[in-house]
């Protein structure tokens, strides 16, 4: 059974005795493999005799997202209709905003099911499907380990507080969600996919989503993907994680943050796997059970947390007192977006992103922190930091991306000693990076990325 703990219901409406299915619309959980969400869905859908049908919703553009995305969404969706079929589950997909497909299909529905999503454009379509639903509606908090308000009632202003809270509960939620077998197929179902099915040549995709893909992908999408990323990561990097993690030059992070930015792996089962290796883990399972979790209560419990007004009082205050201080370079959108900075460090990790989605972690804490240093106006730069991230990183749009950009201006740290232009807001420079690391070794490497 699914935790209950993880299941919520948005409005008030009794079951519907006359529904004809269960609708489960996927949206931020695209797997079948250990989603809480999808097995809710078969569980209410048997008790009530009637079949299951997937839907996920295609619109042409989401906002701030880079065509890459699209791309490495689409191969997952691609696995997750063919595992469906297995368990006699129908996908349909429909090219259409979720606010006009869903509610369209609840009118047959017993009930609606889905995954909670934490952007603001899906908590925006969320509220509206449940508002035009004349069916009961559920939300099911499938993308973290400990429900987020299980976890904390308030927003948590340190790794530290939240620590204290989630690990002594986390125990209690990594266990497997099961697989239930649906009693009802609706293969044969008369709703159809629009215009084309994910199995269609890759061309056919993009043309139907609306776009032309041209960037460069270092893994394809979905779980089966997902698994494997993760199965190399506790065999080759997971035991040296810990001492070299934060050295861009080498390349011992997990890799996971874009199949976890989609739903496409489950992060408990990631814990049970790293956990059960018997290798050294500690480090890693701080990163993602406290750190990202850290982040998913962040833009739960702040309003309008993708903008700069979501940071602390003390961050803003302090740069806004060094926002007249005379910056000895300033650059334009366009100048950052294309790496041409005077910053060889700065230009590689913005290379690294735009040219593969992915840039090293340690990296784009001083990648952030230099376009505060650049930019004339705190504010202005950290909607810029915000949609280079979005639009050119596979984990953009995710609270990971939301609170990691709001870190290099202050969020979850704490006051440092003040000076020009960042005030008391955490510093880093390039002479830092040169002490710990061997930054020409890290040039190369990107190098050798971007000739791939």
């Amino acid at each position: 059974m699914t935790q209950q703990e993880r299941i919520t219901k948005l409005n008030n409406l009794p079951s519907r005795k006359e529904g004809e299915y269960v609708l489960y619309w996927m949206h931020a959980s695209i797997r079948t493999i250990e989603n809480p969400a999808l097995e809710f869905a078969v569980e209410r859908a048997n008790a009530a005799g009637v079949p299951v049908i997937v839907m996920f919703c295609l619109i042409d553009k989401f906002p701030q997202s880079g065509k890459r995305s699209y791309r490495f969404m689409l191969e997952g969706l691609k696995e997750v209709e063919a595992s469906l079929a297995e368990r006699n589950i129908k996908f349909v997909l429909k090219k259409d905003k979720p606010t006009a497909a869903i509610p369209k299909y609840c009118s047959e529905a017993e009930s609606l099911i889905f995954d909670r999503g934490y952007a603001y454009t899906e908590n925006k379509w969320e509220s509206v499907i449940t508002r035009r639903c004349k069916c009961p509606v559920f939300e099911v908090d499938a993308n973290v380990i400990v429900p987020v308000e299980t976890a904390s009632n308030k927003r948590e202003y340190s790794a530290a507080t939240l620590r204290r809270k989630i690990v002594p509960i986390a125990k209690n939620f990594i266990a497997p969600c099961g697989k239930n077998e649906a009693v009802k197929s609706s293969l044969e179902t008369d709703i159809q996919s629009d215009e084309f099915s994910i199995h269609d040549a890759r061309p056919d995709l993009r043309e139907a989503a609306g776009f032309n893909y041209t960037g460069h992908l270092l893994h394809p999408g979905g779980q089966r993907s997902a698994e494997k990323m993760l199965a190399e990561f506790i065999e080759h990097r997971l035991e040296n994680y810990e001492n070299n993690r934060n050295d861009p030059a080498e390349d011992f992070q997990s890799g996971l943050s874009p199949y976890l930015r989609f739903g496409q792996i489950s992060p408990a089962l990631i814990y049970r796997r790293v956990k059960e290796s018997g290798k050294p883990c500690d480090a890693f399972l701080e990163q993602l059970l406290v750190r990202r979790e850290l982040a998913f209560n962040f833009v739960w419990f702040t309003e309008n947390f993708w903008r700069y007004s979501a940071l602390p009082a003390w961050a803003r205050e302090t740069l806004e007192e060094q926002k007249s201080a005379k910056r000895e370079y300033v650059y334009k959108y366009e100048e950052l977006e294309k790496a041409r900075t005077h910053d060889k460090y700065w230009n590689a990790a913005q290379k690294e992103m735009a040219i593969t989605g992915k840039m090293h972690g340690y990296m784009r804490m001083y990648w952030g922190k230099k376009i505060l240093e650049w930019t004339n106006n705190p504010k202005t730069a950290f909607d810029w930091a915000l949609r280079l991230n979005n639009v050119y990183s596979l984990d953009g749009n995710d609270p990971n991306s939301f609170a990691g950009v709001a870190w290099c201006f202050g969020n979850h740290d704490r006051p440092w000693t003040k000076r020009k232009i960042f005030g008391s807001v955490r510093y880093m420079n390039d002479r830092g990076l040169e002490r710990k690391f061997n930054m020409k070794s890290y040039i190369s490497r990107v190098n050798e990325l971007l000739a791939k």
